[in-house]
């Protein structure tokens, strides 16, 4: 099974809290499993899911150690991390 994680490492947004987590089994959200999902952070993520999710590594992406996006609110600013579990 295909299975990636999205953590929040930072957040000044009433819709996230750090520590809060989107899980993605195979193509499908893990709602059981998710704290949380807004369509606006979602666009940050969606496009390096597939990629984290077929084994493409931070450093093949063009990132450091770690895959790290932030959502394209402006105004209340969530950062993320993405990992293959």
């Amino acid at each position: 099974m295909e299975h990636v994680v999205i953590e929040v490492i930072e957040s000044k947004c009433n819709c996230y809290r750090k520590g809060d987590k989107i899980s993605i089994k195979n193509a499908l959200i893990d709602m059981e499993n998710t704290d949380n999902i807004c369509v606006m952070a979602l666009q940050s993520f969606f496009p390096f899911v597939f990629a984290a999710r077929k084994g493409v590594t931070p450093e093949q992406m063009g990132f450091g150690e770690k895959l790290i996006v932030q959502c394209p609110d402006y105004c209340d600013e969530v950062i993320f991390q993405i990992k293959k579990i």
